[in-house]
C-alpha cells in the first residue's frame, strides 16, 4: 500500500518533495503505528465486503475495521459473526488465487465484543486469520484486557504479525474520580505488551453518550468540556517521549450537509493564496459537504499529537490523509533538528527565518515528523494540504 496511489507519477512528482514510502502489515510496529491514516469503520453484517476490497471500490483507503460491536444489534450477533467469516474466507480464497498476494488489501481489522468470540473466529477462520493485522478491543478495561491482550500475543507471529488497538472509552476513564487510576492501570497493561500494540484509540462516542451529549456537525470534541478534559489526560498517559503510543483521533460522525447554525470553520485565506478564486469554489464545496467540521477537528487533533483519524465514510478518506501530510518546513526543521542533535549546540534558527528549533525539546517531535513523511510524504514547498483536498472535491 502507499498512500495517495491514486495520483499519477507525474502529479506525485510535482507535488511531493519526498513522496509516500510503501508499507504493508509487516512493516515495523514504530512506523506501522503511524499509517492508519483515515481508518474506516464498517458494520460486519454488510455484504460483500471482499468484493469491495479486491475491486479497491474506497479509493485511498489503507485500514479497515470490519465492526462486531455496536455497529451491530444484540440480536444480529450470531448472523454478524458468521458473515464476517464467509467474507475473510472468500477473501482469503481469492488472495491464493493471486499467490497470496494481500500487498494492496488495507490494513485489516476487527472490532470484537469479547474474549470467546475471538477465540471462535480464530478456530473458524484457520490460516484466513493471517489476512487480519488485528483487532480493536472496545471499552478497553485492565480487568478483561490481559486476556484478550494474551490471546492477541497467542496469534501473532514473525510471519504473521497480528496486533491490538484498544479503544479507551469507559465510564472509569471518563468520570474524574476514577479516570487517573484506570488510565494508570490501563497504561501499566498495555506496557506489558507493547510489542503487540498498534495503536490506541479514542471512544468519543461512548464518552459523550454517557452523559446525554451528541456534538453536531458545526462542533468538535474540543469544543465539548468533558471530552476535551478527558482527552487532555489521555494523552499526558500515552504520548509521553520515554514510553509513546500512537494515539488516533476520535471518530467524525457526519457525512451529509444540511442547514448549518454556526458560519463555516474554514478560513478563506488559504484557498485564495493557494488557487485564487478556484480555490474559493473548492472551499464552497467543502463547506457543502459538510467537510469544514472534519477539517477543523482533524487539524486540532494533529496539534495535539494524535495521529489518524476514525472515520465512518469513505469521502472522509482523502481529507484526514490530506492533513497528516508533512509539509516542506516541518521536514525541513526536523531534519535540521536532528542533525544537529550532536551535544555542541542548544538551538539554531530555522531556515525559514520563522522560528527557533530548540534541540532537545524538539527531538521527540521531529522524530515524529520523519515517520510521518516516511508514510503520507512531504509536500514541495510551494504545495498545501489544500492541493490534495481539492483532489478529492474534484472527483
Amino acid at each position: 500500500m502507499q498512500f495517495f496511489s491514486y495520483i499519477n507519477n507525474a502529479e506525485m512528482d510535482q507535488l511531493f518533495y519526498q513522496k509516500p514510502q510503501t508499507f504493508d502489515k509487516h512493516t515495523k510496529r514504530e512506523l506501522l503505528s503511524h499509517a492508519l491514516g483515515a481508518t474506516l469503520y464498517m458494520p460486519a453484517l454488510r455484504k460483500n465486503i471482499h468484493k469491495d476490497i479486491l475491486a479497491h471500490k474506497h479509493e485511498g483507503l489503507t485500514s479497515l475495521v470490519i465492526d462486531l460491536e455496536d455497529a451491530i444489534g444484540d440480536t444480529e450477533v450470531e448472523n454478524a459473526e458468521s458473515q464476517l467469516v464467509d467474507e475473510l474466507l472468500n477473501l482469503f480464497r481469492e488472495s491464493n488465487k493471486r499467490n497470496g498476494s494481500t500487498a494492496d488489501f488495507p490494513l485489516l481489522f476487527i472490532r470484537i465484543r469479547h474474549l470467546e468470540q475471538l477465540k471462535r473466529i480464530k478456530e473458524q477462520l484457520g490460516e484466513a486469520i493471517h489476512l487480519l493485522s488485528g483487532v480493536v478491543l472496545p471499552k478497553f478495561a485492565p480487568e478483561t484486557g490481559i486476556e484478550l491482550l494474551s490471546e492477541v500475543s497467542r496469534i501473532s507471529t514473525n510471519e504473521h504479525p497480528f496486533y491490538a488497538m484498544p479503544i479507551v472509552e469507559s465510564g472509569k476513564v471518563i468520570q474524574k474520580e476514577t479516570r487517573i487510576e484506570e488510565l494508570t492501570n490501563i497504561k501499566l497493561l498495555l506496557d506489558k505488551y507493547k510489542n503487540n500494540i498498534l495503536n490506541i484509540r479514542i471512544g468519543a462516542t461512548d464518552f459523550s453518550g454517557l452523559y446525554g451529549i451528541r456534538r453536531s456537525a458545526d462542533t468538535t470534541v474540543y469544543d465539548i468540556a468533558v471530552l476535551r478534559d478527558c482527552i487532555a489526560d489521555i494523552i499526558n498517559f500515552f504520548l509521553r517521549a520515554d514510553s509513546p503510543y500512537v494515539i488516533s483521533g476520535p471518530v467524525w460522525e457526519y457525512f451529509s450537509s444540511k442547514d448549518r447554525v454556526l458560519k463555516p470553520q474554514l478560513r478563506q485565506t488559504p484557498f485564495r493564496n493557494s488557487s485564487g478564486n478556484e480555490g474559493l469554489k473548492w472551499r464552497g464545496e467543502l463547506i457543502e459537504q459538510n467537510m469544514d467540521g472534519l477539517i477543523r477537528e482533524t487539524l486540532i487533533d494533529i496539534a495535539n499529537g494524535l495521529t489518524g483519524k476514525t472515520i465512518i465514510h469513505p469521502s472522509h478518506i482523502k481529507v484526514v490523509q490530506a492533513l497528516n501530510v508533512v509539509s516542506f518546513e516541518e521536514y525541513m526543521d526536523a531534519i535540521t533538528i536532528i542533525g544537529a542533535a550532536t551535544g555542541e549546540i542548544g538551538v539554531i534558527k530555522s531556515q525559514f527565518s520563522n522560528k527557533m528549533n530548540e534541540i532537545k525539546p524538539h527531538y521527540y517531535w521531529a522524530k515524529k515528523m520523519i515517520l510521518k513523511s516516511q508514510l503520507y510524504g512531504v509536500l514541495n514547498e510551494e504545495y498545501t494540504s489544500i492541493d490534495l483536498i481539492k483532489k478529492e472535491v474534484c472527483i
